[in-house]
C-alpha cells in the first residue's frame, strides 16, 4: 500500500443544497428535505439556514415546523439526488480518472500520481474546496492511504481542532495513567499528527501523514471504520468508544465476538487488507449531430439530413457490437426550440435501412417553426448484437438461408412499423406456456421484445375450445353426469351428445384465484341447434360442486 494516496469526498447537504441551486434564491429560506423513514416524515437533508434554527437530521417533521415555522420543505427524490451525484463524479474527474461513487452523498478519488499536477495534497484540496463553494455545495475531505481512513477523516474529522491528548502534557493524564505517557507510540513521539488544511468552502479537509494511519484513525469514533450502526452500539456499551480502543483488543476475540466484518473493516482503514476503487465505466453513447448552414423546414430536407446521420451513427454502433433498439431524433429549430420525436424497433439493428423507414413514419410531428438548423440523432437504447455467419458449400443453400434472413428481418421490420403507429404495447403474440391448465395454455408477449416461437405448437391431449373464457355457472342438476337440459346465459338447451370426462387439478404450486382447489371434470357437448359448449363439473375448491362453461367449439 505505500504510496497510495486517497481522497474522500463528503456532501452533507448534497439534497438540501441541489434543491437550492434548482431555486437560486437570493435570500434563501431554510429548507429542508423531508423523506418517509420507517411511516414517519422526517428531515434527511438541510440547508445551512436550517441548521443555524436549531433543526437536526433525523428530526421528525412536526418538531421541525414547530421550531422553525417558516420552514421549507421539499419531498425527497433519490432518483434526482443519484443523478447530481453523478454528474459531481465527472466533476471529480479532473483530479483523477480513477473516481468512484459513494452514495448517497460521496465520491472516492484515486489521487496517487496525480497530486503533484494540481501542486501537492493542500492545492488539491484548495482546489477542490473553491469549486464546490463556487457550485454551492458544503463540502468535507480527507486524504489518507486507504479509502477505510479517508473515508473516516472526511467524515468524523474535524478541522482546526487540537490533536489529540498525547501525554507529553502531563497535566492533562489523571494520576492512574501518567505512568502510561512514555509507553505511547506514533505522532506522539515525534511523528507528524493529521493536519487540517484551510480551504475556502469546506467545512473540513484533513490529511493523514504518508505512513501515519494510526495516528489519524486512533482518535475517531467508531463510525468512522464504516461498522453497522448495531455493532458500533454493542461495542460502545463496552466502554469502547474510539478506534484506538478496537485496536488494542485481541483480534480473534474481536472476531468471535463481532463478527468477521469488524475486523475486516479495521484492517480496510489500516492497510493491511487491500481495498480497490473501481471507477464507474461511462455509459454508452451514441449520438451525432449535424449542423445545417441555413434552416430548413421541408420533409424532403429533414429526410436528406437523415440519410447523411444515419451512415456514422450505424458505424459506431457496429464498431462497439451493438444495435440500437430505440432511436431519437432532435430538431433544434431557429427560435430555440426543439422537437424531439422517437421510434422503437422490433429487433436491435446497426443498418440505416432498418431505421430510415420507422423515422421517415413520424417525420410529420416535427414542427419546423421559422426553420431547423440542428438535427441531431441518438441510439437511446441498444442491445448486443451477435453477427451470424451462415456457412455452406452449395451457393443454393447459402441463397435460401439469405431469403430465410430476410424474412426474419420482414417480420422485425413490420412489427417495429405497426409499432411506431400503434405503440408497442398493442402489438403482441401468443406463445405456448408450460401448463396443462387450458386456459394458461399460451401467454401474450409483446411482440417486439420476444421471439416467435419455434417449431409447431405444441398438441394438447384431446380437443380445446376456439374460445375460452372465464367460468360461467350453468343453471343444471347437480350431477356428475352431463345433464340432458340445462340453462346458460338466458337460454334452455337440450343435449345431443357429450364427449368425456376430462380430469384436470389445479396448479397446486401456485396462487390461483380463480381455482385455488379441487378436481374438474371437462365434457365436450353438442347441444339442438349444433352450438359446441365445454362444460365441467367442479368438485369444491373455490367454486361449489355445479356445472360450469368455459369455451365453445367452432
Amino acid at each position: 500500500m505505500a504510496g497510495r494516496r486517497i481522497l474522500s469526498l463528503w456532501f452533507p447537504r448534497l439534497a438540501a443544497e441541489r434543491v437550492l441551486r434548482r431555486r437560486q434564491d437570493i435570500d434563501a429560506p431554510p429548507l429542508a428535505v423531508v423523506g418517509d423513514r420507517g411511516g414517519a416524515q422526517v428531515l434527511v437533508s438541510l440547508s445551512p439556514g436550517a441548521e443555524a434554527a436549531g433543526l437536526v437530521p433525523g428530526q421528525a417533521l412536526r418538531d421541525a415546523t414547530a421550531i422553525c415555522p417558516a420552514l421549507l420543505t421539499v419531498a425527497e427524490d433519490p432518483l434526482a439526488e443519484a443523478r447530481f451525484l453523478t454528474g459531481l463524479r465527472r466533476w471529480a474527474g479532473r483530479f483523477s480518472p480513477w473516481v468512484a461513487e459513494e452514495p448517497p452523498a460521496g465520491l472516492m478519488i484515486d489521487l496517487t500520481g496525480t497530486a503533484h499536477l494540481f501542486g501537492g495534497e493542500e492545492a488539491v484540496l484548495a482546489q477542490v474546496a473553491g469549486d464546490c463553494a463556487d457550485l454551492g455545495l458544503t463540502v468535507r475531505a480527507g486524504i489518507a492511504d486507504t479509502p477505510g481512513a479517508a473515508w473516516g477523516l472526511a467524515r468524523y474529522a474535524r478541522a482546526g481542532v487540537a490533536p489529540l491528548r498525547s501525554g507529553d502534557m502531563i497535566d492533562q493524564e489523571a494520576r492512574a495513567t501518567r505512568s502510561r505517557a512514555a509507553r505511547r507510540r506514533g505522532w506522539e513521539r515525534g511523528g507528524s499528527p493529521p493536519r487540517p488544511v484551510t480551504a475556502r468552502g469546506a467545512e473540513a479537509a484533513v490529511i493523514a501523514p504518508p505512513g501515519g494511519l494510526r495516528e489519524a484513525l486512533a482518535d475517531l469514533p467508531l463510525a468512522a471504520l464504516r461498522l453497522e450502526g448495531a455493532t458500533v452500539e454493542r461495542l460502545m456499551r463496552l466502554g469502547l468508544k474510539r478506534v484506538a480502543d478496537l485496536m488494542e483488543l485481541p483480534r480473534a476475540a474481536l472476531a468471535r465476538r463481532f463478527g468477521a466484518d469488524t475486523l475486516r473493516r479495521l484492517d480496510q482503514a489500516m492497510g493491511m487488507e487491500p481495498e480497490p476503487i473501481t471507477p464507474a465505466r461511462p455509459p454508452l453513447h451514441f449520438a451525432v449531430r449535424l449542423t445545417l448552414p441555413d434552416p430548413i423546414g421541408l420533409r424532403s430536407d429533414i429526410e436528406a439530413a437523415l440519410d447523411r446521420l444515419l451512415p456514422p451513427l450505424c458505424d459506431r454502433l457496429r464498431e462497439r457490437g451493438r444495435g440500437a433498439r430505440r432511436v431519437a431524433v432532435q430538431a433544434f429549430r431557429a427560435d430555440g426550440g426543439v422537437s424531439v420525436i422517437e421510434v422503437g424497433l422490433a429487433r436491435a439493428a446497426d443498418t440505416p435501412d432498418r431505421i430510415r423507414p420507422l423515422l421517415h413514419l413520424k417525420l410529420d410531428q416535427i414542427d419546423p417553426g421559422f426553420g431547423i438548423d440542428c438535427l441531431r440523432v441518438e441510439a437511446l437504447v441498444t442491445e448486443a448484437m451477435v453477427q451470424v455467419q451462415h456457412r455452406g458449400q452449395m451457393e443454393v443453400t447459402a441463397a435460401a438461408m439469405a431469403r430465410a434472413a430476410d424474412r426474419a428481418h420482414a417480420l422485425d421490420d413490420l412489427v417495429g412499423r405497426l409499432g411506431a403507429r400503434l405503440g408497442h404495447e398493442a402489438v403482441t403474440r401468443l406463445a405456448p406456456s408450460d401448463s396443462h391448465v387450458p386456459a394458461k395454455a399460451a401467454q401474450v408477449l409483446m411482440a417486439a421484445w420476444s421471439q416467435a416461437h419455434d417449431g409447431p405448437w405444441p398438441a394438447s391431449p384431446t380437443p380445446r375450445p376456439l374460445i375460452i373464457f372465464r367460468p360461467e355457472p350453468v343453471d343444471a342438476p347437480e350431477t356428475p353426469e352431463p345433464p340432458a337440459r340445462f340453462r346458460w346465459r338466458r337460454r334452455d338447451f337440450t343435449l345431443r351428445m357429450a364427449a368425456g370426462p376430462e380430469r384436470l387439478m389445479p396448479e397446486w404450486w401456485l396462487e390461483d384465484p380463480d381455482w385455488r382447489g379441487g378436481a374438474r371434470d371437462y365434457w365436450r357437448v353438442e347441444v339442438e341447434g349444433g352450438e359446441k359448449l365445454w362444460l365441467f363439473y367442479g368438485r369444491g375448491g373455490a367454486v361449489t360442486d355445479g356445472w360450469y362453461c368455459e369455451g365453445l367449439f367452432p
